[in-house]
């Protein structure tokens, strides 16, 4: 029996299909899906002036979010976390010789994110690391609004970062915030970017689960007065001893420049000064590790 191009064949009382030409694509390709390899997603770039590679190279070199809200992450370890995280990664790049590692990775990457392979010095020309390790992407992290971090003033202390300008010092603060259950980080004037590679890298997948927010200690202060939340300045050796302060939220917990810590207009403004004792000959600690103390000394009391 025929009908408008599809042969239909009775045996036994049944029917069945011997041929339908509309649905021969939808089987074309569901099978190339299925014998499709990781590799084959790769698109090939050699020209330096694709749309996406501009973007990557002014992400990293700017240290700053592209127009479209992207910035520029590097390395296996930081882009695992970044999938751990749930982050979609909107581009992928590869260099030639990191082919092997892109058939391990692609199988995590979403099938919806444009994955391109370069040629190795291209990719290197782009990359701030000395030693780049064949993997580069772009994703828009996560942004929070004053108001969303505001509101979490009850779920641990805030960590402001006033003026710290060591890409290594905000990254493991970064880090120690999210191990030791600060509510966020604010980043006021004078600090270093969230999004240069050497913080993001430092921060070890932190930055991407974090809230943080970037803003203006002359915007900040005001509002945290207005919330109830307590000032706390960090000084090298004047202030109350860390073991003698309390930790009862809201709290805010200000860390100061590598050199020259809180500015003196800063620190008329806090509510108290704490001190990591310690001994008298050093001058200080590294900004990255007293915060780490601090925020440690503060978990420890809260449980």
């Amino acid at each position: 029996m025929n009908i408008v191009g599809v042969n239909i064949v009775g045996s036994n009382n049944e029917m069945y299909h011997t041929s339908c030409s509309w649905n021969q694509p939808m089987k074309q390709e569901a099978k190339a899906a299925r014998t499709r390899t990781p590799a084959d997603r790769l698109r090939p770039v050699a020209g330096r002036h694709n749309p996406r590679l501009k973007e990557l190279r002014l992400a990293f070199r700017r240290a700053e979010l592209t127009a479209q809200g992207e910035c520029a992450i590097e390395g296996v370890k930081l882009l695992e976390e970044a999938l751990r995280s749930g982050q979609h990664l909107d581009s992928v790049f590869f260099s030639e010789s990191a082919r092997p590692l892109a058939e391990k990775l692609l199988p995590q990457i979403s099938a919806r994110t444009e994955t391109l392979v370069l040629p190795n010095a291209l990719f290197k020309s782009i990359l701030p690391s000395d030693a780049p390790q064949g993997v580069a992407a772009l994703l828009k992290p996560p942004t929070f609004s004053l108001v969303q971090m505001l509101d979490r003033s009850s779920d641990g202390p805030f960590v402001v970062a006033a003026g710290l300008q060591d890409p290594g010092n905000l990254g493991t603060i970064l880090r120690s915030a999210e191990a030791f259950g600060a509510a966020g980080i604010f980043l006021t004037e004078g600090t270093v970017s969230p999004y240069n590679s050497k913080v993001l890298r430092g921060s070890a997948g932190s930055i991407f689960r974090l809230p943080f927010l970037q803003i203006s200690s002359a915007e900040l202060i005001p509002l945290l007065r207005a919330r109830g939340v307590r000032l706390l300045a960090t000084s090298s050796h004047q202030g109350t001893p860390l073991p003698q302060i309390s930790w009862t939220l809201p709290l805010a917990i200000f860390i100061g420049n590598e050199g020259a810590g809180l500015s003196p207009e800063l620190t008329r403004q806090m509510d108290e000064t704490l001190a990591i004792p310690q001994a008298a000959q050093l001058e200080s600690l590294n900004a990255g590790v007293a915060a780490s103390v601090v925020l440690y000394e503060a978990a420890r009391n809260r449980k």
